[in-house]
């Protein structure tokens, strides 16, 4: 009985060995990588400021596009969101 299933591995032992060897190797790579990026803090992040303008500019764009406001009124807008400080 020692040797019950000829005590080698089939291609299916080899296989699932090798999925496992590939998921726990991308496992590891992935909390490098979530840990290099969670380091460097928010700086890589966009800021909540900036991301606010942008989203104003995406609505100011839609109004455009919706024809509720004219290209002067848009180009007046748009040119007065960036133009205070700290907008970007």
């Amino acid at each position: 009985m020692m040797w019950w299933g000829h005590g080698g591995w089939d291609a299916g032992d080899w296989l699932a060995m090798s999925l496992m060897m590939v998921a726990v190797l991308a496992a590891a790579v992935a909390l490098v990588i979530w840990l290099l990026r969670s380091y460097r803090g928010d700086s890589s992040r966009p800021s909540e400021h900036s991301s606010a303008a942008g989203k104003a500019d995406e609505l100011l764009a839609e109004r455009f596009a919706r024809g509720e406001i004219d290209e002067q009124e848009f180009r007046r807008e748009r040119e007065l969101l960036h133009s205070r400080p700290g907008t970007g």
